[in-house]
């Protein structure tokens, strides 16, 4: 019998997960919310740590050296978040904490690779495929609807300005006073001016 504590987990477990072991390179495609706007986020490293293994927290540590510097990240592998986990590359370990690989920079840092069946191991990511189409597809239309808005926008902005322009131009019209033919041709007042 389950306690509660457990039928509470088994309802936020993902179906399927990949097998992740310490020693495999991943790409870890996660979710980011900005505002109103969600986007792909992917993530690419060594895995130094998995944790608490067959449980609704279970935990991994991808680690990548970016411009020179170690960036560690820890995901929880039932995260709704993250969507897709694929393994890139299997190595041969014999821990699970590879806390030495912090020490390593360049060719000491590398790992012997194991021979193993890639797409065998990342059958568990066709739902999140799915998922990350959906987002495309939502981000996209987005993109479209936005750049409609835009668009239309402006035309009303144009046809705005021209009418202010028309109505300016007809008022100047009527200020403007009427040249009297009389002024141009009065030889008294040409006469005074030289």
């Amino acid at each position: 019998m389950q306690s509660v504590a457990q039928q509470i987990q088994a309802k936020h477990l993902k179906p399927t997960v990949v097998a992740l072991k310490s020693g495999d390179n991943v790409r870890v495609h996660q979710k980011i919310v900005e505002g109103g706007k969600e986007r792909i986020q992917i993530f690419e490293g060594l895995v130094i740590r998995v944790g608490r293994k067959k449980s609704l927290t279970q935990t991994f540590t991808v680690r990548r050296i970016a411009s020179g510097i170690g960036v560690e990240k820890t995901y929880l592998i039932h995260s709704p978040n993250v969507l897709k986990i694929e393994i890139t590359k299997r190595s041969k370990v014999r821990r699970n904490y590879l806390s030495y690989m912090r020490a390593l920079t360049g060719k000491s840092a590398r790992l012997s690779g194991v021979d193993f069946d890639r797409q065998a191991v990342n059958a568990a990511n066709q739902a999140a495929e799915k998922e990350e189409e959906k987002i495309a597809h939502e981000h996209t239309e987005g993109h479209e609807e936005l750049a409609a808005e835009a668009k239309a926008e402006k035309q009303a902005a144009e046809e705005a300005m021209a009418a202010t322009e028309g109505s300016k131009s007809e008022a100047d019209k009527l200020e403007e006073k009427p040249v009297l033919k009389a002024d141009a041709k009065n030889p008294a007042q040409e006469q005074n001016k030289e």
